[in-house]
């Protein structure tokens, strides 16, 4: 990492902890900066808080007082998902106090160029993608996943050397907390309507996902989804050079033709060897290929790459096969968009569907054209009666219930054929019934296990 002595002495707070807070405060605090910690939760139930001042940092729990902004803070580093309307932010904005996120601090130390990928579908895979294919020949270096994915930014930022990449995955909250953040390449899997709870409306949340183009120049390049008119008007204003991908024709990037993935005429190789099912990652894979093209990856090793990649956990991710059917988790399908992603990449004929969950009062009309064709459906949730309405009206011939995931497991298999698919997509919340959806994607596997 760079030694940086920008924060030596200066009064910085660090507001709400989280794993990129607590990265953040630590880092600070090497940095020589006078850190203190603010967070909502208590401290007896705080065990972050409690190492912090363990440390020697000063901590503050429980509330977020106002008073607090009269110790004469330089800075506050905010974790994303404080938003920004939240009285003490309001506060501090009305003070002319700096907030960044966590995500700009890695990039002023990081001595590793940085691949930023963001989009509102898509991120996770895309990034786990890039690093899978940038890792595939490498011997002394490394490609590191960063940001949203899980890894703190700023402490995977501190153990990268100059030959390796961040490979940095980036939410709209973090983005908009950046002012200097450089990315050498950026990508933009897709634009669709989401957070507007959080941002106010879709042009907000759009122009806080443009901000990871801000910094760049013409020698910077900027992946950009071309299947989208909105991005296309986008591109028109960036200073970076812009490297589209398409599944909707040939580009002067990535492309799918005839079932075909080609970089600006090269053959990369075809849809049908992907590792992973649906033409979402075919676009997932095609950004991919255009990063690793723009790094100098051989081909070859482009096609080994992707054809090993099964997916991310709980992404439509291959768990297994078990008298001659296949399992796929896609936990993470928590609304119909992301379902209705996941069933293009099956044979509805032999698909078998898992779906249901947390009843956010929508229905699931628009769910109904991609229903249709589907073998059986097995519905479990507070959205099982809906989602049997929507299957009727698809025309599904075998509707089943099951009181949760790990009884529609054995259910959904007596449904099926040898080379079926049985896939988890609920198109819901798991809140009703698991803490999240990785709890309910791991008894999904669990229960496909125990099949065995």
């Amino acid at each position: 990492m760079k030694t940086i002595k920008t924060y030596e002495n200066q009064k910085v707070l660090v507001l709400g902890l989280a794993k990129s807070g607590f990265s953040a405060a630590k880092l600070l605090h090497h940095l020589g900066a006078l850190v203190t910690v603010n967070d909502g939760k208590v401290f007896e139930e705080n065990k972050d808080a409690q190492e912090l001042l363990s440390e020697g940092i000063t901590v503050i729990t429980g509330s977020h007082p106002l008073e607090l902004l009269d110790e004469g803070f330089t800075l506050i580093v905010k974790n994303p998902g404080i938003p920004y309307t939240h009285p003490f932010v309001q506060e501090a904005l009305s003070r002319n106090i700096p907030i960044i996120t966590e995500v700009e601090l890695a990039y002023e130390i990081a001595d590793a160029p940085i691949i930023g990928i963001t989009g509102t579908n898509g991120k996770t895979t895309t990034t786990t993608m890039i690093g899978h294919v940038l890792n595939q020949e490498r011997s002394n270096s490394v490609a590191r996943l960063a940001g949203n994915i899980g890894y703190p930014a700023s402490s995977v930022a501190q153990e990268a050397i100059a030959d390796d990449e961040l490979v940095m995955e980036l939410s709209s909250f973090q983005l908009m907390g950046i002012t200097e953040f450089h990315p050498e390449i950026a990508v933009i899997t897709n634009i669709y309507e989401a957070h507007i709870d959080y941002h106010g409306s879709r042009p907000e949340y759009i122009q806080a996902k443009w901000r990871i183009q801000k910094n760049m120049t013409d020698k910077d390049y900027l992946v950009i989804n071309w299947n989208q008119t909105e991005l296309r008007e986008l591109a028109k204003s960036t200073k970076a050079t812009v490297v589209p991908f398409s599944t909707e024709g040939q580009v002067d990037g990535a492309y799918e033709i005839d079932g075909q993935l080609f970089f600006k005429g090269q053959l990369i190789m075809s849809v049908d060897e992907l590792g992973v099912p649906g033409q979402h990652n075919v676009e997932n894979a095609l950004a991919a290929i255009a990063v690793a093209s723009l790094k100098q990856v051989r081909p070859e090793a482009i096609k080994a790459a992707l054809s090993q990649f099964t997916g991310v956990p709980h992404r439509t991710q291959y768990v297994g096969t078990h008298g001659d059917v296949r399992f796929f988790n896609d936990s993470k399908a928590t609304n119909s968009l992301a379902t209705r992603m996941a069933l293009g990449g099956f044979d509805h004929q032999k698909l078998v569907l898992l779906a249901g969950g947390l009843d956010r009062g929508n229905s699931f009309d628009e769910l109904i054209p991609d229903l249709k064709g589907i073998k059986a459906i097995v519905l479990f949730g507070q959205t099982k009666d809906k989602l049997a309405d929507a299957a009727q009206k698809a025309g599904i011939p075998i509707i089943k219930f099951s009181e949760n995931v790990e009884s529609a497991v054995p259910l959904a298999f007596t449904l099926s054929e040898p080379g079926d698919t049985i896939l988890l997509s609920p198109a819901n919340a798991s809140w009703d019934q698991y803490p999240n959806f990785e709890v309910r994607g791991d008894r999904f596997v669990q229960a496909m296990q125990q099949l065995k």
